[in-house]
């Protein structure tokens, strides 16, 4: 069940994990969305064993049981949860999805999971075909989405980034990432706003700012620019 706040009117917050994770991870980012008056689901799921659309179905079964769909919900998903979103956005389409976040997602796919799935495929399972190799639908655009991505490159996925970038020959400004993601791939055509912000990929689940703005997208469409 969501977690509850008293006389709370604001949407509940959907919140979804990355490869490898578990629905634990989102707690300090949920804690803070609770300071500020939402109730949340982070949303549980097993990353490596299904497919994405698998993950949509899991989560739409949760709304099912538990959401009222005449009422809107926000979407918050951190790296490969992102692209769960927007497979859920599309299958299906009954839910009123208010304003939300992707937080470090590769929507253009994935340059690290690309060298994982070729060297390494168990580590990155099911979770690259139609998902990390960025073959998702396309996000509708009456979906109200903003996009943080990190630009601090620590993380295990730096070493294959920074290949990547010697390979390509890619200037300095081309070549930010997280540790895990490409900035460039976290750019969405149709998304409604884009920013990046000093943090690592896994570190953006814990940062202040991050939620700052998270919660600020939310409430007003846009992020927060001084």
């Amino acid at each position: 069940m969501a977690d509850s706040i008293p006389n709370s009117t604001k949407p509940l917050v959907v919140m979804i994990h990355g490869l490898h994770q578990r629905a634990f991870i989102m707690r300090p980012l949920a804690s803070k969305l609770k300071t500020a008056g939402y109730r949340t689901h982070q949303h549980d799921y097993y990353s490596l064993v299904d497919p994405v659309e698998m993950h949509s179905k899991s989560l739409n079964n949760w709304l099912k049981a538990n959401h009222d769909p005449s009422e809107p919900l926000h979407l918050v998903g951190h790296s490969l949860g992102g692209l769960v979103m927007r497979d859920f956005i599309h299958r299906y389409p009954k839910w009123q999805i208010a304003p939300s976040v992707t937080l470090g997602t590769p929507h253009l796919g994935s340059v690290c999971a690309d060298y994982v799935s070729r060297l390494a495929s168990p580590l990155v399972g099911r979770a690259y075909c139609k998902g990390l190799d960025g073959d998702i639908e396309p996000l509708p655009d009456d979906v109200c989405l903003g996009v943080i991505a990190g630009n601090s490159p620590y993380g295990l996925g730096q070493l294959v980034l920074e290949h990547y970038k010697r390979q390509k020959k890619l200037p300095s400004e081309q070549g930010q990432h997280d540790g895990t993601v490409f900035v460039s791939e976290t750019r969405l055509p149709n998304a409604r706003d884009h920013i990046v912000l000093p943090v690592s990929h896994t570190g953006m689940l814990i940062n202040d700012a991050v939620a700052k703005q998270t919660v600020y997208f939310l409430e007003h469409e846009r992020f927060l620019r001084t």
